[in-house]
């Protein structure tokens, strides 16, 4: 029997927290690197668009044209609110295309371009105190309500200068409500993928309903990559970035 398929029929034999795609009728939460958009990129064929870097421009594969999305960097708790003007392919690794004069305005970090970002619905109540809306985003509706994603803060150290070196990235493959759950997902990528490394997956209990599946630390984006590259074919669809 294929993983996939197996990890499939176990999904619905258990009780997980982790969402899915199907019938999710909460708005879109997801936690992630960023892309950066470059014109270089596009001319070798890396994406399937453009952009304008010197405007506040974003690309979300997930959600629909037009959709309401919030964009957050979790170190400084600026963020601000767009919309989803363009679709365009980018890779599977990374969560959303932003252009760099978003990067700028959010101070992202270029080399770890780490955000959290939220889907807007437009019928309930947004907390626009919340939010940094800039010009060019005056004419987006302030009363949509944003979801902020919860972020697993692992690391410890909250000096943002010191701390870019140092900082240790996961990849959160699941979380479940039982831990034999989280132990048998773990032992089937050892035993799917043999060249993944083992020390690097590691189950840690959240609460008595919550055990987390992760794979790390990572501190550089490539090093990740590779991983999440493995998982992905291995079935794995709900994958996100903690730190």
């Amino acid at each position: 029997m294929k993983f996939k398929l197996l990890f499939s029929i176990l999904f619905f034999l258990v009780s997980c927290t982790t969402s899915s795609k199907l019938y999710n009728k909460t708005p879109f939460n997801s936690s992630g690197f960023a892309y950066i958009y470059n014109d270089n990129d596009y001319e070798n064929n890396l994406i399937k668009g453009k952009l304008d870097n010197t405007k506040l421009q974003i690309s979300n594969s997930e959600l629909k044209l037009n959709s309401l999305i919030k964009i957050t960097n979790p170190k400084t708790k600026e963020s601000m609110v767009l919309k989803n003007t363009k679709k365009i392919e980018y890779p599977d690794f990374y969560k959303i295309i932003i252009t760099k004069k978003v990067a700028k305005k959010l101070n992202i970090n270029s080399e770890l371009p780490f955000v959290e970002i939220s889907e807007i619905k437009k019928n309930k109540s947004f907390v626009a105190k919340k939010a940094k809306i800039f010009n060019e985003e005056k004419k987006l509706p302030s009363n949509a309500p944003v979801t902020s994603v919860e972020i697993s803060n692992i690391s410890k150290n909250k000096d943002f200068k010191k701390s870019q070196k140092k900082e240790k990235f996961f990849i959160l493959i699941g979380s479940f409500s039982q831990k034999t759950v989280a132990e048998y997902l773990k032992n089937r990528i050892i035993k799917e993928i043999p060249n993944y490394n083992s020390k690097n997956l590691r189950i840690i209990k959240k609460s008595n309903k919550e055990n987390n599946l992760l794979s790390g630390p990572y501190y550089t984006i490539n090093l990740m990559k590779n991983d999440y590259i493995l998982l992905k074919n291995l079935g794995f669809e709900e994958l996100n970035i903690v730190y």
